[in-house]
């Protein structure tokens, strides 16, 4: 058992080809260094299977499903209903990721919005959390959260955020959290890091969204669940706080938002 202080990757992608037969090694490693549980995450809901199964075969890896933005428009369109089957899973903890991605593929943005919708409404059905990737969309993105959210109240991360002070400004103002990925690390991501640093330390988490994303010292290589301890002691540091006491504080965070994993474990 590791000594260092427990911590979890709030999102990776542990069924990509970069992990084929090395989940055990991959386990081992995050355990070593005191990255205790993981989300993997499915981007299509037709890896569904491999992605549960992946779950079901690790202890300590959780998993959440949906369809990618920018796969929103070459994937089938995905169901209320499909998605809520889906949650019936012990393991499954959130809904997506889903969101808005304007950068590579603002030609589907019409579908993208549709599945956002759909994905909002599943979250606010099963009351898992929604995982939402954002990126040069914020003006959409802020208004479909909000209007939404004034339908009816729902839980949410904006998954590896790196987006503006204004939407953070709006996720935070309806309880949603904001998730430091490795970015957040970079030496020249000081704006970024500012955005973090004013917000709320119980609404933070962690993740690498491996395997892309290393932090130092590993930009440039293959992510993995492990390097979420990199990018959460340089967040430590962001916060002003002492490492142990700031990684207590994101499994706290962790817990309260993902309350299905954390309730998995106590029963277990």
């Amino acid at each position: 058992m590791s000594t260092q202080p427990h911590i979890t990757d709030s999102h990776c992608h542990l069924d990509f080809p970069d992990f084929e037969g090395r989940i055990d090694e991959v386990v081992a490693n995050a355990a070593e260094a005191g990255v205790m549980r993981m989300v993997t995450i499915c981007t299509k809901l037709r890896n569904e299977p491999a992605v549960r199964a992946i779950a079901e075969a690790h202890a300590p890896i959780f998993y959440a499903a949906g369809t990618h933005p920018m796969s929103a428009a070459s994937e089938p369109l995905a169901s209320v209903e499909q998605l809520i089957t889906l949650a019936k899973h012990p393991k499954f903890v959130g809904i997506g990721e889903t969101g808005l991605d304007y950068h590579y593929t603002a030609e589907s943005a019409q579908v993208q919005k549709t599945s956002l919708r759909i994905h909002i409404d599943a979250a606010r059905e099963t009351g898992l959390p929604l995982i939402i990737h954002a990126r040069d969309a914020d003006e959409d993105m802020a208004r479909i959260l909000r209007e939404a959210y004034d339908q009816g109240a729902y839980t949410c991360v904006m998954h590896c955020f790196s987006s503006s002070a204004a939407l953070a400004r709006v996720a935070l103002d309806m309880g949603f959290y904001l998730s430091m990925s490795g970015i957040t690390a970079f030496p020249k991501s000081q704006a970024l890091r500012d955005i973090f640093a004013a917000a709320p330390i119980d609404r933070i988490l962690v993740e690498t969204d491996a395997p892309y994303l290393a932090p130092p010292p590993h930009r440039g290589k293959r992510n993995e669940p492990a390097y979420t301890a990199h990018t959460a002691r340089r967040a430590a540091e962001t916060f002003g706080m002492d490492y142990s006491e700031f990684a207590a504080q994101l499994e706290l965070n962790f817990d309260r938002l993902f309350a299905k994993a954390a309730a998995y474990e106590l029963a277990a």
